[in-house]
């Protein structure tokens, strides 16, 4: 399994904008699904946004589409999300998670689904 490591996290006021890297080492991402999760204080782990090995398709959380963008660039085993109108409850610890199987329907959303994480990144979204 390939080993993550997220960067980029950090304090930004509402309605702002942030980009988190996950670089990934030990093994090429090519192949591998990946995806992005939070978790808030207190809350369970959720999902906000995935992209397919061959960069074909995205899918985000409904909370997040239209603000949040999930790329790949596997000649630098990174994956980025970019964050922008971020609100208050944004507030998390953001992680990036990679997986090689088949991914089917709802699976996606699944913190299950995926054997790779890393160790987060702490996003703060406060005035």
């Amino acid at each position: 399994q390939v080993q993550l490591v997220e960067s980029g996290g950090g304090l930004v006021q509402p309605g702002g904008s942030l980009t988190l890297s996950c670089v990934a080492s030990g093994g090429s991402i090519t192949g591998l699904n990946l995806a992005w999760f939070r978790q808030a204080p207190g809350k369970k782990r959720e999902f906000v946004a995935a992209i397919t090995y061959s960069a074909y398709s995205e899918r985000y959380a409904d909370s997040v589409r239209g603000r949040f963008s999930i790329s790949r660039d596997n000649s630098k085993s990174t994956s980025y999300l970019r964050m922008t109108t971020l609100k208050a409850e944004a507030t998390s610890v953001e992680y990036c998670a990679a997986t090689g199987d088949v991914i089917l329907g709802g699976r996606w959303h699944s913190p299950e689904t995926y054997g790779s994480w890393g160790q987060g990144t702490q996003v703060t979204v406060a005035a």
